[in-house]
This record gives C-alpha cells, sequence and structure tokens, in this order.
C-alpha cells in the first residue's frame, strides 16, 4: 500500500477519524479538537500505517468553518498528504453512490473512502506570510469580517429602536457605545492605512506589489483584494496551493462556482444556464458586489456588461458573466505580474 486513505469529519470542540481498508471503513473514533486529540489521531494513524504497510499518510477533510484549520497544519508538520475537497462535490459522489445516511461517523467514513477511490489531489501548505491572510481563518481577514458583521447588526437594531417610542435611553447609549467601540476595532484593522494588515503586507513586499496590480482593475476594491489575493496564491504561480502550480482561468473559474451550468435534454427540454455555485460564496459575492460597482464608472467591465444587456441578456445574468470576467483579468494581471491596460482589455 503507498497511502493510508483517511477522513476526518471536524467540528468545533472534536473530529472524528476513519481509514479505508481493503475495501472497508474502519472507525479510529473520535478525539478532541486540540493539541491532545491531533496527537493521539497520530498515534492511531502511525499504528495503521505500520500495520498496514503504508508509505504515507493522505488524509482528506472537508473545510468547516475554519475548525480544520488547525489540524491540517498539524498534518503538515507530520508530513502528511492534505486534501480539502469541496463539500457538494463529496455530497454529489455519495450520492452517486447510494450513500444517505449522515452521522459524524459516517461522515469520516465516507472521507475516508473518497480518498481512497477518488484520490483527491493533495495540497501543499499555504505560505506563513499567506495563511495570515487567509479568510478562513481566525487572524486578520476573518476577525475585519466579524467586526463588520457585528457593527452592521448594531447599527440595524440601533435604527430600529430610534423608530419605536418608548425606548428607554439607557438601550440607545448603550448601543451607541457598542457602535463606537466596534468602528474604533474595525479602524485599527481596517486595510487602509490602518497597521494591523498594512504593516503585514508591508513586511511581505511581493503581497504588496500584487495587492496594488490588483487595485488598479475596474471593481477591484479594498474589501475584495485580500480575499481575492489569498485565493490567486492558493491556485497559481508563484505558490499554487490548490493546483500544484498549474492552475489557470477556466479552473479558477470552476473552482469559484462561477462556471456556466447549461441544462439540455434532448431536443425538447431546456432550462435557463446558471452557474455550479460549488466553490466559495464569499468570494462570489465579493466579486459580485465588485462588478456592481463598476457599472458606476466607464470601463471595459461596464462596456461588456452593456454589450450582453444590449444583446438581450438579463440585467442579472450579465452581471453574473462580469464577475466572471472581473475574475479571469484579475487572473491575467495575478499570472503575468503585469499592470492593468484598459485597452487590452477592451475587447
Amino acid at each position: 500500500m503507498e497511502r493510508l486513505a483517511s477522513g476526518v469529519d471536524m467540528s468545533k470542540v472534536s473530529f472524528v477519524g476513519a481509514i479505508w481498508v481493503e475495501g472497508r471503513a474502519l472507525a479510529l473514533g473520535q478525539f478532541a479538537n486540540e493539541a491532545s486529540g491531533f496527537q493521539a489521531l497520530q498515534q492511531a494513524l502511525q499504528h495503521q500505517q505500520v500495520e498496514q504497510g503504508a508509505s504515507e499518510i493522505h488524509m482528506v477533510v472537508e473545510p468547516t468553518g475554519g475548525y480544520e484549520l488547525a489540524l491540517v497544519a498539524f498534518a503538515y508538520e507530520q508530513g502528511w498528504l492534505v486534501s480539502l475537497p469541496n463539500p457538494r462535490q463529496v455530497r454529489a459522489w455519495a450520492r452517486g453512490i447510494g450513500k444517505r445516511a449522515k452521522t459524524d461517523k459516517v461522515d469520516a467514513q465516507l472521507l475516508a473512502q473518497f480518498a481512497a477511490q477518488r484520490q483527491p489531489p493533495a495540497q501543499p501548505a499555504l505560505a506563513a506570510e499567506v495563511s495570515e491572510l487567509h479568510p478562513e481563518g481566525t487572524r486578520l481577514l476573518a476577525r475585519r469580517n466579524d467586526l463588520e458583521t457585528m457593527l452592521r447588526q448594531e447599527q440595524n437594531r440601533l435604527g430600529e429602536l430610534r423608530q419605536r417610542p418608548g425606548v428607554p435611553k439607557s438601550v440607545l447609549a448603550s448601543l451607541e457605545q457598542v457602535i463606537q467601540a466596534l468602528e474604533q476595532a474595525l479602524q485599527e484593522i481596517a486595510p487602509r492605512g490602518y497597521p494591523a494588515i498594512q504593516q503585514h503586507l508591508q513586511r511581505h513586499p511581493y503581497l504588496l506589489e500584487h495587492r496594488k496590480r490588483l487595485l488598479t482593475i475596474p471593481g477591484i476594491g479594498p474589501k475584495t483584494v485580500l480575499p481575492l489575493l489569498v485565493l490567486l496564491l492558493r491556485c497559481g504561480d508563484p505558490l499554487g496551493a490548490l493546483t500544484d502550480g498549474q492552475g489557470n482561468d477556466k479552473g479558477l473559474t470552476a473552482l469559484v462556482g462561477l462556471d456556466p451550468q447549461p441544462y439540455q435534454s434532448g431536443s425538447s427540454v431546456f432550462q435557463r444556464p446558471t452557474i455550479s455555485k460549488m466553490g466559495d460564496g464569499e468570494i462570489r459575492r465579493l466579486l459580485y458586489m465588485g462588478a456592481l460597482g463598476a457599472l458606476r464608472g466607464h470601463n471595459p467591465l461596464h462596456a461588456f456588461y452593456d454589450r450582453l444587456v444590449g444583446r438581450g441578456k438579463a440585467k442579472k445574468l450579465a452581471l453574473v458573466a462580469a464577475s466572471r470576467k472581473l475574475l479571469t483579468w484579475s487572473w491575467a494581471i495575478f499570472a503575468s505580474g503585469t499592470v492593468w491596460n484598459p485597452a487590452l482589455f477592451a475587447a
């Protein structure tokens, strides 16, 4: 056996491990999602590796809101191969082989079977400076997103309560105080001139240069550029963590879930084409909002949108196509290391 195929189903406080050996799943048990649990899993996998005569360990983990990041980092330290497949792809594959039950134990065994039978490509570890900007982590970008979400919620509450009669002034004052504190915290971590993210970029000039080039593209703004930059670094040169350096614009579009999905059966059954939505929903949202913002100016993306609408395309469909165009332009700028040239992309 060359690889010991293992699967891990994650949750916030614990995870379940399993392996696939000789056509059947073998449960390894439940472990705490902390250092002691990682070490216990390591001992169980190493024991099975020796027993099965495997040369390496391949662990498949479904991304689960960042709960898996510590275990994935531990796995890379051990030299294990790690795959983080899209959950929708795994679910579709499971339905295809007749698997319908869903429990933590079943999911772990299913992932182990997926590792053995599908053999998904292993993903190299991100560079440390890129991990600092990873939107699924618990660090800079994730903290900024958390603060923005909490700020919007409190602002909405304040606006609603101000319209209601009889609300105590102390309640309104409390909301205003929390909003002020959140705004201050957001200023300290926001990318425009504030220290946390800006200083991190200054320490790594190649990240700063990529960011500057991407910001010249119409529709790419401060909120979009860093998550997009992390995605590009994961998919293409110089790191290529998701595609082993072999990424292209079509693969990137599919990864984000902006690839078109036509529906046709025979000569009479047609449905409106959609996108797969099998990738990162947050990136899709940011690109969509970026495309929407680009329509306020005169630029190649706006012209592209107008051409589609002029040919009879629905406005929402044209915006989705503009989001996809924005992604492919970003890839071209990133992969070539060149600056944005409106005349080049106008066609």
